[in-house]
């Protein structure tokens, strides 16, 4: 009876949250990752706890370039607290609607999808915490807003349990802005 009921639990969570990227492919307006990246970014966002309380709230410079058919982000953090971090994203197109990428404190590689004005990005990030690291698993979703604008809401996991969620909003800065 009990290993029954854990089962049916077991499919029953398993089924949630499996929605695919596809289901986006007809809205728009379509998402081109080298196209809204062609000027410098600005982003905006938090960290919640599984419980809601925002504990960090950050601001992001991005950088970004293309080296062939690489698009380098240079992503430049500052925290509520104080503190900065930089990261380094090397994407590279991996086939019709799909993308790789590499940072310094990406364990592997993430794998991004694409269809319509969305994008589903996936990876595993060395996290450190109160002087330790985690490893940290992040589902990513964005969306395209406008031609500028990109909301992004991330899942933050480890064990497959959820530890917080990451909401995230980048706005393009108009064409000539250092």
């Amino acid at each position: 009876m009990y290993k029954a009921l854990l089962l049916a639990l077991c499919l029953l969570l398993g089924s949630c949250g499996n929605v695919g990227v596809e289901r986006y492919a007809q809205e728009q307006p379509k998402l081109d990752l080298m196209a809204f990246f062609s000027r410098p970014v600005q982003a905006w966002g938090m960290f919640q706890k599984r419980s809601g309380e925002v504990v960090k709230r950050f601001h992001v410079r991005i950088d970004s370039r293309r080296e062939g058919e690489h698009l380098i982000l240079e992503e430049h953090f500052l925290y509520s607290d104080g503190t900065r971090q930089e990261r380094t994203w090397r994407l590279v197109p991996d086939g019709p609607g799909r993308w790789r990428g590499t940072a310094g404190d990406v364990i592997g590689e993430a794998r991004g999808e694409v269809a319509g004005n969305a994008l589903r990005w996936r990876y595993q990030l060395d996290l450190p915490v109160d002087g330790r690291s985690w490893q940290v698993d992040l589902d990513d979703w964005m969306y395209l807003m406008d031609n500028d604008t990109l909301i992004n809401r991330s899942s933050m996991s480890k064990l497959g349990v959820e530890i917080g969620q990451i909401t995230l909003f980048f706005r393009r800065l108009p064409e000539g802005t250092p």
